[in-house]
């Protein structure tokens, strides 16, 4: 039986991109058979309960349902925190990478983690792992579209930063990008195809997403047709979805979208209706 993919990483580095992004680079011998395959490569971070010098899990040399329900026996009280994230970038020479966390105002295990993250500590990663793999690679949806449209709120932007990196030059692309205001902006290498349009929330009582929903549903689209590529508060990102497949006519195959959070929810809570109906149509779009 093959092992699960089971990594504890320790922080080697901690810096700040914008006053809401951390960027924490990890080290240490699990990352030594890591290989990153595609961009947008998800992965799920386990965070200790105070008093842990480390996440406390299962062993790794079961079957996967075997160690869930493992973990879901642990007490509550020293059981690991978990969130999913994406890795921004590896560098295979060095065996380290670097992942971004946003440093949310209402902080939760995650964001209290990081906000005082030092070298040493350590964390436990699941993945990449065929788990969460998609049936039909993200990669070759994206180089068989005319142009790309990607659409995200700060949980996308590593995603979204490492997808445009690894975007081929002849591949054009429009982004767009909604944070708190422009100090949250940050540098991102693409190729000069690519335009990339910041929207600032500047703490408006709209809804999150709502500049994204409007900018999108306003926009002049290029002509071809595109591959989307969206992610964000969940609400808004179906919202943006069923605009994309029913007002402008894309495929339903044409739209990658994740709902990365849930308005006055955490991952700890139950799913909801909508989350479930969301799952399905994921399920039925890679079927």
């Amino acid at each position: 039986m093959e092992r699960l993919p089971i990594r504890y990483i320790e922080v080697v580095e901690v810096g700040r991109l914008t006053p809401h992004m951390a960027r924490i680079t990890f080290g240490g011998i699990d990352l030594a058979d890591y290989v990153q395959v595609e961009p947008d490569q998800q992965v799920k971070l386990y965070f200790p309960r105070p008093g842990q010098p480390q996440p406390v899990l299962p062993d790794p040399d079961i079957d996967f349902m075997s160690w869930y329900q493992a973990y879901n026996d642990i007490p509550e009280p020293q059981r690991p925190w978990m969130r999913s994230y994406t890795v921004r970038r590896h560098d295979p020479e060095s065996g380290r990478i670097d992942i971004d966390f946003v440093l949310h105002d209402h902080a939760g295990p995650a964001t209290r983690w990081a906000e005082t993250a030092a070298p040493g500590d350590r964390l436990a990663m699941f993945g990449p792992s065929q788990s969460f793999a998609r049936p039909t690679p993200l990669t070759t949806s994206i180089t068989t579209a005319d142009w790309l449209l990607l659409a995200g709120d700060a949980t996308a932007l590593p995603a979204i930063g490492s997808l445009l990196e690894w975007l081929p030059a002849d591949i054009p692309a429009i982004a767009y990008l909604e944070v708190t205001d422009e100090h949250e902006e940050q540098p991102l290498s693409h190729n000069d195809n690519t335009t990339v349009h910041w929207l600032h929330r500047h703490h408006t009582p709209a809804a999150p997403g709502a500049l994204l929903i409007d900018a999108i549903r306003q926009a002049r689209f290029p002509p071809g047709a595109p591959f989307a590529w969206l992610a964000g508060e969940a609400t808004a990102v179906r919202t943006l979805r069923r605009h994309l497949v029913h007002d402008r006519g894309l495929s339903k195959n044409a739209v990658d979208f994740t709902g990365h959070w849930r308005q006055a929810l955490t991952q700890d809570d139950p799913p909801t209706e909508e989350d479930m109906a969301e799952a399905q149509e994921r399920l039925a779009a890679t079927t």
